[in-house]
């Protein structure tokens, strides 16, 4: 069985090297000799991407999608989707907030209970304000409200999936994928890993507030219909209100509108 371990990469010159050491000691510590480490670089402009061509230099099973500026997280995602090579992809950022020692347990639930999807559910996590984590609370249990799917709550990019779930995934050419909500609407068996989510190893989260919320939104109108009908039904509550409105004018103040607009224009014309 081939691995891949799909890693998207933005401005990680401060954590990508032990992102590396920590992601092959694992595979190697754990017998997986047949894997590829499938690092996507998405337009940094610090030194990651130097740092990548020396690993891949003297290590035979890094691999590297170099984009030509940056076009979003979820972009590098299925960049490395397209590409990967293995029966099985490991989905992990490199900032190391998830634990690449989870690997050994995501597969071997895969391979006991012979599930497409093992994905990761955060118990805990470590080094993020009380904002952020309030926030993704509340997303995640409003997009199960939204949907019409339901979504594991508590849960991020970072899971298993297997060949058939490639293979269905590379046939959607959506563009914006909302990448979680994807695998989770395609269906198949899929089983939880749960684990403590830590703080960053190096360096600063490469999510603002503006992305983050963006982000939201895409999840938000990818998998609900709700807010298109919500929309609908205010703009239609809107014109019956405005109908209604004018009958009322035309029915029982016609003239007195007519002779307020009569004299307000008499009044502009004098002062012309």
């Amino acid at each position: 069985m081939k691995i891949s371990v799909i890693i998207p990469t933005y401005n990680e010159e401060l954590v990508i090297t032990e992102s590396y050491n920590r992601l092959s000691k694992v595979l190697a510590d754990n017998k997986y000799s047949d894997y590829e480490l499938l690092f996507i670089n998405d337009g940094s402009v610090d030194r990651t991407i130097d740092i990548l061509k020396e690993i891949a230099g003297r290590d035979k099973c890094v691999k590297i999608l170099d984009f030509s500026r940056n076009f979003g997280h979820q972009a590098a995602v299925t960049a490395g989707l397209n590409q990967c090579q293995g029966d099985i992809a490991i989905i992990i950022d490199a900032d190391l907030q998830d634990p690449p020692e989870v690997i050994p347990q995501m597969i071997e639930v895969f391979r006991q209970n012979q599930c497409n999807v093992v994905y990761g559910v955060r118990k805990a996590r470590k080094g993020e304000s009380i904002f952020k984590k309030l926030t993704a609370k509340i997303f995640y249990r409003t997009l199960n409200y939204l949907s019409e799917i339901n979504f594991p709550l508590d849960t991020g990019d970072f899971r298993l999936v297997d060949r058939k779930i490639i293979d269905v995934f590379k046939s959607m050419h959506e563009k914006n994928k909302y990448i979680r909500g994807l695998i989770s609407w395609v269906g198949f068996k899929q089983c939880p890993v749960y684990y403590e989510r830590d703080a960053r190893f190096a360096g600063e989260t490469k999510y603002s507030f503006s992305k983050m919320l963006r982000f939201a939104s895409i999840g938000l109108f990818y998998f609900s219909i709700k807010p298109l009908k919500l929309a609908t039904s205010i703009g239609f509550l809107s014109l019956a209100a405005g109908f209604l409105l004018a009958l009322w004018l035309i029915l029982f103040r016609g003239s007195s509108v007519v002779n307020h607009w009569g004299s307000r224009t008499v009044y502009w014309k004098s002062f012309r």
